[in-house]
């Protein structure tokens, strides 16, 4: 009978790691003046922008690994000149990142997703697709599995690129410095759109993004600094009974590795490691390997 109570438990708190948090609980809007709001009893969160100013939000906890889902509907019609960021980032100038950037365009014309990692406070490993469905007509997930091993980056489950560990050749990996969730959407038209060439067009303003189904099954960090592995966000695990899910010890297999390889092929624009101007200068360590 302890045993059935046990496994009823664990299925109870499974339930709990895949439901979606409220936005209410698990962040706060930092800066925008009203210009983002949280409504449907804390399950759908808007950002908004317009000539003025942006606004955004970040997450009441920190985290050292985890996996982070969040279903994002990005601006309609003539998004040229803004940004919507979706991001995990610690703080100080050798801080590490894990971005999502989606970069607008005119009307008709694709959205650019803009990846990169940080590490120790250098980036500069951008890798840029386009998406095989219009962002702005309904709600896609982008996720971030960050685990000791792997950054992996997934658009509606798809893999779209692994940043692996390579500690052991040298190359700096995000793994010490815990990082909030930071999302905003902001005008950034003097580089976003075809290089800063298109404008943002004001008479559109305001633009507005819109979010749902966060869900992070993850490490959070607690009061003391030491990271509690085992919950979801905004849920409760009984004593002795936390550990950390399957994403932490995942990587691709054949079959997804082989799914982002055809995201690569199809769907990738710039890839920092064969960048001629790079290449030139000298490709990143990680980019032969």
């Amino acid at each position: 009978m302890a045993r059935m109570a046990v496994s009823v438990l664990a299925i109870l708190l499974a339930s709990c790691a895949l439901a979606a948090a409220s936005f209410d609980d698990e962040f706060d809007i930092t800066w925008g003046d009203g210009r983002g709001k949280i409504t449907n009893n804390g399950q759908l969160l808007t950002l908004g922008l317009d000539k003025v100013s942006g606004s955004g939000f970040q997450s009441k906890h920190e985290y050292l690994f985890g996996k982070i889902d969040m279903q994002l509907k990005l601006v309609p019609g003539n998004s040229a000149g803004t940004v919507t960021a979706y991001y995990l980032s610690s703080q100080g100038p050798t801080h590490d990142e894990i971005d999502f950037e989606f970069l607008g365009n005119v009307t008709g014309e694709p959205y650019t997703l803009h990846t990169n990692v940080f590490t120790q406070g250098q980036g500069q490993r951008e890798q840029q697709f386009r998406l095989w469905f219009d962002p702005t007509n309904d709600f896609h997930t982008y996720s971030i599995l960050w685990n000791p091993k792997h950054i992996i980056f997934m658009v509606d489950d798809m893999p779209i690129r692994d940043f692996k560990n390579l500690e052991g050749k040298g190359i700096a990996f995000p793994k010490n410095q815990p990082m909030r969730l930071y999302s905003s959407l902001w005008n950034a038209d003097d580089w976003a759109t075809q290089g800063g060439r298109i404008k943002t067009d004001w008479s559109h303003a305001p633009f507005s993004a819109s979010y749902r189904g966060f869900k992070a099954d993850a490490c959070v960090v607690t009061v003391g600094g030491r990271p509690r592995c085992g919950a979801s966000v905004g849920t409760e695990v009984a004593p002795g009974t936390g550990a950390a899910g399957e994403w932490y010890n995942q990587e691709l297999d054949l079959t997804r590795q082989q799914r982002m390889r055809w995201v690569q092929s199809n769907y990738m624009i710039y890839n920092y490691c064969t960048d001629p101007k790079r290449v030139a200068k000298g490709v990143p360590a990680e980019c032969s390997m």
